[in-house]
């Protein structure tokens, strides 16, 4: 497949243009997304075909069915990662939501082991079933890119909507950091549109991504009216605070008051705090070691890592919100019975259109 695709890529015009891929967000750029990525449904008719990039490859469906194709055009590579489909394994991935440090390794079968380094500070914790999918992918993906080098293509653009634009975050993250370790060329010039994408990961991951990607080099395209994007469901604790915080000490200090004022005091305080970490516990319990059976039922030889005890998911990245207003809303009216009404590609295309050019 390799010296295939090398031929190929040799064999293509694309390949003798020359244009370079800039930062900052360009509405054309993230149009074309759109295009891209709705031909990840074969059954998807409303929306133009891809007008700048031609398909190369498609990949079978692995790890929690997770799929992605390459597009090539103007000595550019793009990457475009499948959201969620019905499937109920896609989904698994989905609800598959315990953290895990950003640095570790996964084993997800006895002769696969997926080490990573999303972000070096030891507090940045990401989304695990999220972090499978960027696993078996990035082990298709490699490859393929190192010939696409081989073959001139020094730019990359990333892509994903939904889902896919969860995996875009931590494989834009994965390719990074291998640059910086040289295991992945250093002058392949990464761009990456995320879109509808939820949340990927927590504060300090957000920290990272965002340092890495300073510069326009990142973008997360969201609607105004779309809930997934708003999605894991986020609980902060006080060990979610940076190191230096005034919440550290507050124990002793409570301490110190006097009596009864301590009592009273110490009471209060519980009050507040252990309702989220009750909370955090079960959402450990429910969406990571129960899911994580269900996900054993599909990767038997998976071993479930060991989870970060916080769920404090946070919004990450350059964020492009698409703005509804009531012309909008009376093509795409809500309706509680279509939960998705808002995220598919449709409505984010109309909006993208809608959405004046930038310099």
């Amino acid at each position: 497949m390799h010296w295939l695709l090398l031929i190929l890529v040799l064999g293509t015009p694309a390949a003798l243009t020359a244009q370079t891929l800039q930062p900052g967000f360009d509405k054309e750029e993230y149009l074309e997304m759109i295009r891209v990525g709705a031909s990840q449904i074969d059954t998807l008719k409303s929306i133009d075909s891809p007008q700048k990039f031609e398909r190369l490859y498609r990949s079978p469906e692995m790890g929690l069915k997770n799929r992605w194709e390459l597009w090539i055009g103007d000595q550019t590579a793009l990457l475009s990662i499948r959201g969620t489909t019905a499937d109920p394994v896609s989904w698994l991935a989905n609800f598959y939501a315990a953290m895990v440090p950003a640095k570790g390794s996964l084993q997800l079968s006895s002769d696969f082991t997926f080490d990573y380094e999303l972000a070096t500070d030891p507090k940045a914790a990401v989304h695990v079933g999220w972090l499978i999918g960027t696993a078996f992918l990035s082990r298709d993906i490699l490859p393929k890119l190192d010939s696409l080098y081989q073959g001139g293509y020094k730019q990359l653009l990333i892509t994903g909507h939904s889902q896919g634009g969860a995996i875009s975050y931590l494989l834009t993250a994965h390719l990074r950091s291998l640059q910086k370790k040289k295991q992945f060329p250093a002058d392949f010039v990464i761009k990456t549109y995320s879109s509808a994408a939820p949340k990927p990961g927590n504060l300090y991951f957000a920290y990272a991504y965002e340092s890495a990607t300073m510069g326009g080099w990142a973008y997360n395209v969201v609607s105004s009216e779309d809930w997934v994007p708003q999605t894991p469901i986020s609980i902060q604790n006080m060990d979610d605070f940076a190191t230096l915080n005034p919440f550290s000490t507050i124990k002793s200090s409570l301490k110190k008051q006097k009596f009864p004022k301590n009592i009273a005091l110490q009471y209060a305080y519980g009050r507040l705090t252990k309702p989220t970490i009750k909370a955090q516990k079960r959402y450990q319990k429910h969406l990571g070691n129960m899911v994580a059976k269900q996900v054993k039922s599909v990767l038997p030889e998976f071993v479930p890592p060991q989870y970060v005890n916080s769920n404090h998911y946070s919004r990450t990245g350059n964020h492009i919100v698409l703005k509804a207003d009531q012309e909008y809303q009376s093509i795409y009216p809500s309706n509680n019975e279509k939960v998705f009404t808002h995220h598919h590609f449709e409505p984010y295309y109309y909006l993208a259109n809608q959405l004046p050019e930038m310099d």
